[in-house]
């Protein structure tokens, strides 16, 4: 399996797959309440048979080259991840998305991971368009789709409804072009 560093703080990236459910339980456990005010993934992983069920239809998605899940570790420890949530080649369209424990904010980890993606889905993939969705009131999200220099596109009105709340989303996305020129410039 490989690992890929996210800097010099311990953080690192690797596949999320159906034999680390147990270890991806007790991370939802200890953030179920913090990641879950903004997205579902703790709902849908309530025990051991539910958190493989998750992690494997992610690894089925990877199998059929349709969308991929990471953990994002540090210090061996699994914090969070980062993911695709769609993945189009024919279209050339992907969705990035992203969960973190609240004790592992404001270290850059989401950033730092969302750029691998970002990097490979353009670089190795040729994807053109890399979409990210986020509640309006997701401050941090939309914050992480700020520093990546995603351009906001858009607002669906109340068009997703999370527990018992219709939620405004956002839409940002970042061109092929537009991401290779930030990097050959050395931003983002």
């Amino acid at each position: 399996m490989f690992a890929i560093s996210l800097g010099d703080d311990g953080a690192e990236l690797r596949p999320l797959e159906p034999w680390h459910a147990g270890e991806y339980l007790a991370h939802m456990d200890r953030g179920r309440e913090y990641i879950g005010r903004s997205i579902g993934l703790p709902d849908r992983a309530t025990d051991l048979a539910s958190a493989t069920a998750l992690l494997q239809l992610y690894a089925d998605k990877a199998a059929a080259d349709s969308g991929r899940l990471y953990g994002i570790w540090l210090d061996r420890v699994l914090v969070g991840g980062v993911l695709f949530r769609t993945f189009d080649t024919e279209s050339g369209n992907c969705e990035v998305g992203c969960w973190l424990e609240e004790a592992a904010v404001g270290r850059g980890l989401i950033t730092r991971a969302i750029r691998v993606l970002i990097d490979w889905a353009v670089g190795e993939r040729g994807m053109h368009r890399v979409e990210w969705i986020a509640s309006s009131s997701n401050t941090a999200s939309i914050n992480v789709a700020k520093r990546l220099g995603m351009v906001r596109e858009g607002v669906l009105r109340e068009s997703n409804p999370y527990r018992g709340v219709r939620h405004d989303m956002e839409i940002w996305s970042v061109l092929a072009r537009d991401w290779r020129t930030q990097r050959a410039a050395g931003g983002r």
